[in-house]
């Protein structure tokens, strides 16, 4: 079918608007990357913008020889790892459980889900509770309050509910369980929606700072993130001190640093990124509406 002229200049401006939209989205990214590789003294001058200006790479230097930088590097990707791990057993054993409709008790197991999305205890219980527990310095403070997202939960659920009850039945009749028929049948059908469980819960454990600066008191228990967040706060030096003995000073290194350290730190997500891609957008497609 030929195309009318409304449709042709719709797709024009749809274009236009999203390659703009694109473009400003990436703006700061690469501006973040171009001062990670300028001088300091032109950062200051403000003349970075999309170019590096006074190439220098004696930053990136300075921050990946300091120790306590991979240090909470390698706690980020522990407090990752594991977080995930048990988020994602927990929200698709659950899920799978939620979406069989002969289950006793389900509306007040999916009741009792969806209120912990509209109230929660609040900041100090939090804090008092995981206190009690003896999770404070531990990982656990990091990785088990936020086992379980309800959202997610509720998308794997709907996705569950959407598989043919055939193939269900059909493996009850070949002599299969219920762990089988979860391990053997459903999760292998489910790999577009898991992977996308994976990055949203990798993602949100690594980009998270705040639980650690409630729980965590010892520096070498820290991620990445609250290491950049007290660098980008001005109450950790020992990365500027390192600039600095390269002979420049504090005051013109900080917003180098910074940019280096921001650089650093979303590298692994731009590297899982590309290779769940493919399963993002079908994944969120067949979780939010039922086939």
């Amino acid at each position: 079918m030929k195309e009318s002229t409304g449709t042709r200049v719709f797709g024009v401006v749809n274009a236009t608007f999203l390659v703009l939209l694109c473009l400003v989205m990436l703006y700061p990214f690469i501006t973040v990357l171009a001062q990670s590789f300028s001088s300091p003294g032109a950062i200051n001058a403000g003349q970075v913008s999309f170019w590096p200006v006074g190439f220098n790479t004696d930053t990136y230097g300075a921050v990946m020889s300091n120790e306590m930088f991979w240090r909470n590097y390698g706690n980020s990707v522990l407090y990752t790892v594991v977080g995930t791990l048990i988020a994602m057993v927990l929200t698709t054993t659950y899920a799978y459980v939620l979406s069989k409709k002969h289950l006793k008790g389900r509306k007040a197991l999916i009741g009792i889900a969806v209120f912990t999305m509209f109230f929660n205890g609040g900041l100090v219980p939090n804090y008092v509770l995981i206190s009690s527990l003896g999770m404070k310095n531990t990982m656990w403070a990091i990785v088990l309050p936020g086992a379980i997202s309800v959202f997610n939960l509720l998308v794997m659920k709907s996705f569950f509910e959407s598989l043919p009850k055939d193939l269900e039945e059909a493996a009850q009749i070949d002599g299969l369980g219920w762990y089988g028929i979860f391990g053997r049948i459903v999760l292998p059908l489910s790999k577009a929606v898991v992977a996308t469980m994976v990055l949203f819960y990798s993602v949100a454990f690594w980009n998270d700072w705040f639980a650690a600066f409630l729980y965590l008191d010892k520096t070498e228990l820290f991620p990445v993130t609250l290491f950049l967040r007290n660098l980008i706060a001005g109450a950790s030096t020992s990365a500027s001190e390192g600039a600095a003995a390269a002979g420049t000073t504090t005051a013109l290194v900080s917003t180098n640093i910074q940019a280096v350290t921001m650089i650093l730190t979303v590298i692994p997500i731009l590297c899982v990124y590309p290779f769940v891609q493919r399963y993002f957008v079908s994944g969120i497609m067949l979780g939010s509406v039922k086939g």
